[in-house]
């Protein structure tokens, strides 16, 4: 596996987007004029429901056109930007689709390279040594903390973000689902299914 970091993006971890979030988030608190606990909300939020949709609508696309599949399989960077959802210059983006015999996970070793401009914020866990190190090391038994347990039969290949080039998971589309409207559809597909820390919700979610 082979890294290709280019930490004069990385400030201590942190995204210059995140950094600016951060330094916002403690000006505001010490003017005391956001309460912390107010803040925390406001990131979960976007960490988990705002950001994602952006993804989502990518992958109900793929899920709904064939030609948009292709596309996104071919040129993920300029399929992804055709909805209006572009990364930062000289960020390249792969989608990586999961399959019967294949399922994808994505991780950052060696920072916490994450595509801001489909899934929004990253997860405290995306950041964190533990989950960079062993989704490489043990990927079923992380998956399996998760709740995810893969069929046997079901292999796992890891994707290793880097500042250049960051990972979109598809997942596999749910059975029963079919003709199902985008929108319908996108209330299926959570930011951890498109990291592969999880699925595709089924139909009886939505």
């Amino acid at each position: 596996m082979t890294h290709d970091h280019d930490h004069d993006h990385h400030d201590n971890d942190l995204d210059p987007m995140a950094a600016r979030v951060r330094a916002l988030e403690t000006i505001l608190t010490r003017k005391g004029l956001v309460d912390a606990a107010a803040i925390d909300a406001i990131v979960e939020t976007y960490e988990t429901k705002v950001g994602p949709r952006n993804g989502a609508h990518v992958v109900v696309k793929a899920w709904s056109d064939p030609a948009f599949a292709d596309w996104l399989r071919r040129d993920a960077t300029a399929a992804i930007a055709s909805l209006g959802y572009a990364g930062r210059q000289g960020e390249h983006m792969q989608a990586v689709f999961n399959t019967a015999e294949t399922h994808n996970l994505v991780v950052c070793t060696l920072c916490s390279c994450y595509p801001w401009s489909v899934l929004g914020l990253p997860p405290v866990w995306y950041k964190a040594p533990p989950y960079r190190s062993r989704a490489v090391l043990d990927p079923r038994g992380v998956l399996a903390e998760f709740g995810l347990v893969l069929p046997e039969g079901q292999k796992v290949r890891v994707w290793d973000s880097t500042a250049e080039l960051r990972y979109l998971v598809i997942p596999m589309q749910p059975e029963g689902t079919e003709g199902w409207s985008e929108d319908r559809l996108a209330k299926l597909v959570s930011r951890d299914s498109m990291i592969g820390t999880a699925v595709a919700l089924a139909p009886e979610a939505a």
